[in-house]
């Protein structure tokens, strides 16, 4: 999610509370992620598509053969993001990567896919709001709510991470591709949803020299 929590809810509450029948934060969650995605431009047809495309079966079919998940090619500003817990979005742009880079940004948005994060996600959100979406019940826990959604939407980046990079081991590809993504990328700092690049890759150093060590 790429609001904090506490505004995010506000914002579904002044939409929900116009209803005659508020719905459950399932359903809120559901038509916020819809909207996100309705808001994306497809990228054009042509080699840089079919480059990222190709990249993304490659991984399928060697790593998760059978997963129920949907690739959308897009252009814009937004690099890779898994919505619904089924549909990663990645940019055209990630065609100018070196191969290596580029799988390992889409091994990470099909980690988010493998280790159902977006149901754990929504479980934290049912959880600080068990019934239906309305002012008098998000407004005294959207605190809470966001200290506890951002902590977990950290765990699962370094999650993502780490299996992105297991994932490009057993492709043969070399772990520093990993960190040549966010080298190419750029550096970002804390968020509400992902912690800064120098943590993200310090994670990955880490682990590339503990199986170096072995």
């Amino acid at each position: 999610m790429r609001a904090t929590a506490a505004a995010w809810i506000v914002g579904a509450c002044t939409a929900t509370a116009q209803a005659a029948d508020p719905s459950a934060i399932g359903e809120v969650l559901e038509h916020s992620q819809q909207q996100r995605l309705d808001a994306f431009h497809a990228a054009a047809e042509g080699p840089r598509a079919d480059a990222v495309r190709a990249s993304f079966e490659r991984l399928l079919q060697a790593l998760a053969p059978g997963t129920s998940v949907e690739l959308r090619v897009i252009g814009g500003d937004t690099v890779a993001e898994t919505l619904q817990g089924h549909v990663i979005v990645a940019n055209e742009r990630l065609a100018d990567l070196e191969e290596g880079p580029r799988l390992f940004v889409l091994a990470h948005e099909l980690a988010h896919v493998m280790h159902d994060h977006w149901a754990a996600m929504g479980g934290v959100y049912r959880r600080w709001v068990p019934g239906a979406v309305t002012p008098e019940r998000t407004d005294p826990v959207a605190g809470a709510l966001g200290r506890d959604a951002s902590l977990l939407s950290h765990r699962q980046e370094f999650e993502a991470d780490a299996w992105a990079l297991q994932m490009l081991r057993r492709l043969g590809v070399p772990g520093e591709a990993a960190v040549g993504a966010f080298l190419s990328l750029g550096a970002q700092m804390d968020t509400v949803t992902h912690p800064a690049t120098r943590k993200r890759v310090a994670a990955l150093r880490a682990l590339i020299a503990e199986d170096a060590g072995r």
